[in-house]
C-alpha cells in the first residue's frame, strides 16, 4: 500500500464521521419534541457503515456510508391532557432519543474524526521528510 492511499482512506473516515456528527446532532435537536401521533414523531437516526468496494467489486480499503437508518425503539408516550398537541386520549408522543447515548455517539465520532485528521497531518509529515532525505 503506497501512503498517498493513506489519504484516500482516512479522507473516507473523515466524511463518514462527518455524517455521523450530522445524524448524532439531528437527533440531539428533536430530543425534546412532542407529537401527537406516532406517526408524526420523531426516530431516532443511525448511520450504518460499510467497508468501500472498488470499481471492479472488490474490498478496498476505507469506509462509506451505505444509508441512515431510524431507530425500531419504543417511542415515548406520556398522559398530558392539558398539552395543546395532547390527542383524544391525552396522550403525547416523543422521540426515542436517548441523550445520554447521543452524547456518547457525539464523543466518540469526534474523537475518531480527531484521529484521522492526525494520520493525515504524520502521513504528510513522513512524506515530506521522504522529500527531504535526497537533498
Amino acid at each position: 500500500m503506497s501512503l498517498f492511499n493513506v489519504f484516500n482512506i482516512a479522507g473516507s473516515a473523515l466524511a463518514a464521521e462527518t455524517v455521523r456528527l450530522n445524524t448524532t446532532a439531528s437527533n440531539l435537536a428533536n430530543a425534546d419534541t412532542v407529537s401527537s401521533s406516532t406517526e408524526q414523531t420523531y426516530r431516532a437516526r443511525y448511520p450504518v457503515f460499510a467497508r468501500m468496494v472498488d470499481a471492479f467489486g472488490q474490498e478496498a480499503d476505507g469506509v462509506r456510508v451505505l444509508g441512515i437508518v431510524e431507530s425500531d425503539a419504543p417511542l415515548r408516550k406520556e398522559y398530558q391532557p392539558e398539552h395543546p398537541l395532547a390527542n383524544e386520549a391525552g396522550y403525547i408522543f416523543k422521540p426515542n432519543v436517548n441523550v445520554v447515548e447521543e452524547m456518547a455517539n457525539m464523543i466518540s465520532a469526534s474523537r475518531t474524526y480527531q484521529t484521522n485528521v492526525e494520520v493525515m497531518n504524520v502521513t504528510k509529515q513522513m512524506l515530506l521528510r521522504t522529500l527531504s532525505l535526497g537533498q
